[in-house]
């Protein structure tokens, strides 16, 4: 997704772009948007085809996020600095009530460039103003997060009728610290979905990303979806780990220091794209589906819904 297009070349100040344009505040880079509906590439795999996102980068940490390429056109690496150096776009709300005015009342996922409720939004709180921006406009949203801050809106998502998908990928706290070594354990993360229901939100668990060779056995996938079960979900999304260009240098040097004997087999595996193969994918997806069965949830994404716009439409610029 484009994020603020920004000179590509300062040659009276060699610091990274985001550096010279963004100012520094208590560890946060604060950069002013100037649009902030953007296309979602076709890669993430979701339903939704447009997004918003109040940060760029995320203090999770995760090795497959696939949002990463884009912290390069800032002059930050795609590694450590998308971990570390998150990217804040206070005028957020701002944005999205002028853009939405001309908004054709599709669905928007919220949160994909960096999760919107990772702890840089307990300091700069501005999810219940993007909350209110959509509902005001009647536009239909899901939120993607980790986050257990998202319990802190749950009145005001239930009342949205919003959508919230929590990432659970695998309930092995020892692959959790090695690929998602910033983000809350996998039970603090059932438990969130629990809060969530109980709170009457329209919650489902993101089973993404499914790690070939390290978390796609049978037993992996099992213990994960009983658990699922159990903390009260009603509908299961599936989702293999892509390696899209950024992402994919990232987690492949990751590989290399910790399973090295697997490098050869990614390699293999994805194609340039950084998609797996369809006979993969779809065998994986197919066993978490029967698992859902098993414990009567539903399984695969929810059909992307459209609201009615509450202005007069205009062409989307």
């Amino acid at each position: 997704m484009a994020w603020d297009a920004l000179p590509l070349v300062d040659a009276a100040d060699d610091r990274p772009l985001i550096e010279r344009r963004a100012v520094l505040r208590d560890g946060f880079y604060e950069l002013q948007a100037r649009t902030v509906i953007e296309r979602v590439p076709q890669a993430a795999g979701i339903a939704q085809q447009w997004a918003v996102s109040p940060y760029r980068g995320c203090a999770h940490a995760c090795r497959g996020c696939g949002a990463r390429a884009a912290h390069r056109r800032l002059g930050l690496d795609m590694g450590r600095d998308f971990d570390t150096r998150v990217v804040v776009r206070p005028n957020v709300a701002e944005r999205l009530r002028a853009e939405l005015a001309r908004w054709d009342g599709s669905e928007l996922a919220v949160g994909l460039s960096g999760d919107c409720y990772q702890p840089a939004e307990d300091t700069y709180r501005l999810m219940p103003h993007v909350i209110a921006a959509l509902t005001a406009a009647g536009t239909p949203f899901t939120v993607y997060t980790k986050g257990p801050l998202v319990l802190r809106d749950a009145r005001l998502l239930a009342r949205a009728g919003a959508r919230v998908a929590i990432s659970i990928a695998f309930v092995d706290e020892r692959i959790r610290r090695a690929v998602e070594p910033g983000a809350p354990s996998a039970q603090a993360r059932l438990e969130l979905v629990s809060a969530l229901v109980e709170a009457g939100v329209d919650c489902r668990v993101l089973m993404a990303p499914v790690l070939p060779l390290l978390s796609d056995a049978a037993d992996q996938l099992g213990a994960t979806v009983r658990r699922i079960a159990a903390a009260g979900v009603r509908r299961v999304e599936p989702m293999v780990l892509r390696l899209p260009p950024g992402t994919r240098e990232w987690y492949v040097e990751w590989l290399r220091q910790a399973h090295p004997h697997l490098v050869e087999r990614y390699e293999e595996l994805y194609d340039r794209a950084g998609l797996p193969p369809e006979a993969y994918e779809g065998r994986i997806t197919g066993q978490i589906a029967q698992l859902c069965q098993v414990y009567g949830m539903e399984c695969g994404a929810p059909q992307a819904v459209r609201g009615e716009p509450k202005a007069a439409q205009l062409a989307l610029v």
